[in-house]
């Protein structure tokens, strides 16, 4: 699985510094090109001559090479991953960010290669809010992250966030790597976000959909290689190689989404839309002293089942179902409804399911009754089995997207 790939092993100035040269030491043995990068702070904890000796080339650590004017471009598009090991708090919040703050973030910043990010830190550090919401931004634009692991830490401390095992970022590195590009040249769609209905010029009808698990899905579809278009009201960092299309109410995403369907292989409605707006928005803002308004809804467009009747032969269609009683039946009708191939259903009222969770639990259900059951896990997880199965869908469709309609 290694062999011949091209890896850059990023290593900043934690104590665990060390287990980077056993990390080095195992990828070449493995056939892999090692082009290891030092942060100055590295240099503190272990010597870039031993990295060297253990790696394929020698260690940069230097934007100013004379002999490369840009060792950052050169590093990112040659790499088949990145691994940051270990990672320190400072260079989570960098990345994050997207501070391009030495060689080694400018590295992370210039590659559309996976990374993989192994943090280390004290437990105090690890569990504070910053760091994790930098770990769950990260993750969210399609980031591996391998955790940190108990135990014994610098100073005598016991506790999470010691970097994990040498033998632990290998297996994660060769996970990645073997991820299948199952989606390659395929055109996805997805939704997200929860859409944004004016009453006035200030106040809206909205719901609590963050749009996570759509942005989710579309850097897991970017992983496998598709190409993707994002139709979004969230804002939420942009996962790498996905194209934006910003909306913000029902009409907005339907004038999107009828443009973008009849080019599309896959399409993905995670997004909340609203069933009802205001049939007269206020073009000013409704002062409080003019006594309650009366506002008069009208029912949006359907998106969904629009998209299901002009379906193409060979178009897989997914939709979300929001649920908070009988999951399984309002699933089934709605499937059946708007002539999906697939439905995701989850129970928002379950603990860590739905808006505004990191994590989601959701059963799959298609035609026929097929259904499947995602116990809770994070969003990204999720999305991963959501793609699973639409590319068994594609795989068990007798026609490939001919830009023919179905006949209902």
């Amino acid at each position: 699985m290694l062999a011949g790939k091209r890896i850059v092993l990023g290593v900043t100035g934690g104590i665990a510094a060390y287990k980077a040269v056993e990390v080095s030491r195992r990828l070449v043995d493995a056939g892999a090109h090692v082009s290891p990068v030092m942060t100055a702070g590295a240099e503190h904890f272990i010597g870039r001559t031993t990295l060297s000796a253990l790696a394929s080339e020698p260690v940069q650590t230097s934007l100013w090479d004379e002999a490369n004017p840009i060792p950052h471009t050169v590093l990112g598009q040659s790499a088949d991953l990145i691994v940051v090991a270990p990672a320190t708090a400072r260079l989570l919040a960098a990345y994050a960010a997207g501070l391009s703050t030495d060689l080694l973030t400018n590295v992370l910043l210039a590659t559309r290669a996976p990374v993989v990010v192994c943090p280390a830190m004290h437990t105090e550090m690890w569990e504070h809010p910053a760091v994790q919401a930098n770990v769950a931004t990260l993750r969210s634009r399609g980031v591996h992250i391998v955790e940190p692991e108990e135990g014994r830490l610098a100073g005598g401390d016991v506790g999470a966030g010691r970097l994990a095992s040498p033998e632990r970022i290998v297996a994660a590195i060769e996970a990645v790597l073997s991820t299948t590009r199952d989606l390659a040249n395929v055109h996805v769609v997805v939704s997200a976000g929860g859409t944004r209905e004016p009453i006035d010029a200030v106040r809206v009808i909205a719901n609590r959909s963050s749009g996570k698990q759509g942005y989710a899905i579309a850097a897991e579809a970017a992983a496998r290689g598709a190409k993707v278009t994002l139709v979004s009201t969230a804002e939420l960092p942009v996962p790498a190689g996905v194209a934006l299309r910003a909306v913000e109410t029902a009409a907005q995403m339907q004038a999107a989404l009828t443009e973008l369907a009849p080019g599309a292989d896959v399409i993905i409605m995670a997004a909340a839309v609203a069933d009802f707006r205001p049939v007269a928005p206020a073009a000013g803002k409704i002062k409080k002293d003019q006594g309650v308004p009366q506002i008069v809804l009208e029912p949006t467009p359907d998106i969904l089942a629009a998209l299901g009747k002009a379906k193409l032969a060979g178009q897989v269609l997914v939709g979300f179902a929001a649920e908070t009683s009988d999951l399984l039946a309002n699933a089934e009708s709605k499937l059946r409804r708007k002539h999906l191939d697939l439905i995701v259903a989850n129970d928002v009222s379950a603990p860590g399911v739905g808006f505004q969770h990191d994590t989601n639990a959701v059963t799959l259900v298609q035609p026929g009754g097929v259904v499947h059951v995602v116990a809770l896990a994070d969003k990204r997880s999720i999305a991963k089995a959501v793609l699973d199965t639409v590319v068994q869908i594609r795989g068990a469709s007798p026609t490939p997207n001919s830009k023919r309609s179905l006949t209902k």
